[in-house]
């Protein structure tokens, strides 16, 4: 089965970016290296973050804004459970979600699933494409939405609308350039339909 291993955002400062997933508990599942790419508007991907409870949103939704990130959804309940999404000062929008409404203990920092999700123009074709790769279909609808099973990996893969995963992010769908993201994985080295670049687990 393939399996992504970790995620590597090109950033201007690649210090501070370790920094702030250090500070997010992610500091093992993604990594930085220097890129000046060009690159404007949504950048086609969407970082989450599933907890337990509401309070462990709060707490790690604090943190990230300590470390300068810029709310784009402040935390609050919705129909699936409860949630913010923070933008980091190197452009990747982190979403923090849980689908609890009341907290069930004190307050954690235990983070559930990384889930990198992708917005592609055919989730259809594109879940083809994965599925030729070696990937496994976990959940699939029909053309909105499909989550591949990645068993125990240190990442969780999904596939959404590009239009769709802009707007549960808060921002414009419009965008240009480089994904600014690389990702590490069994599956690799190749590009996707969207121009998302896999490479090598072991680089």
């Amino acid at each position: 089965m393939a399996f992504i291993e970790a995620l590597i955002l090109e950033v201007p400062d690649p210090a501070a970016t370790e920094s702030f997933c250090s500070a997010l508990g992610v500091g093992a599942q993604v990594r930085a290296r220097a890129s000046e790419a060009a690159t404007s508007g949504f950048r086609g991907f969407t970082l989450s973050l599933v907890v337990s409870q509401p309070s462990t949103v709060d707490s790690l939704l604090d943190s990230a804004l300590q470390h300068g990130a810029a709310a784009l959804k402040p935390a609050d309940k919705s129909l699936w459970g409860y949630g913010g999404v923070v933008q980091a000062p190197d452009g990747t929008i982190w979403k923090v979600a849980t689908s609890a409404k009341k907290d069930t203990g004190p307050p954690t920092r235990a983070i559930d699933e990384l889930v990198l999700l992708i917005g592609v123009a055919d989730v259809k074709a594109t879940k083809r494409f994965y599925v030729d790769r070696g990937l496994v279909v976990g959940k699939s609808f029909g053309s909105k939405y499909v989550q591949f099973d990645t068993a125990d990996a240190p990442v969780k893969f999904a596939l959404y609308g590009r239009r769709a995963l802009a707007k549960d992010a808060g921002v414009p769908p419009d965008g240009s350039g480089s994904h600014r993201i690389a990702i590490a994985g069994s599956a690799g080295p190749f590009v996707d339909p969207d121009g998302f670049v896999w490479e090598a687990a072991d680089q």
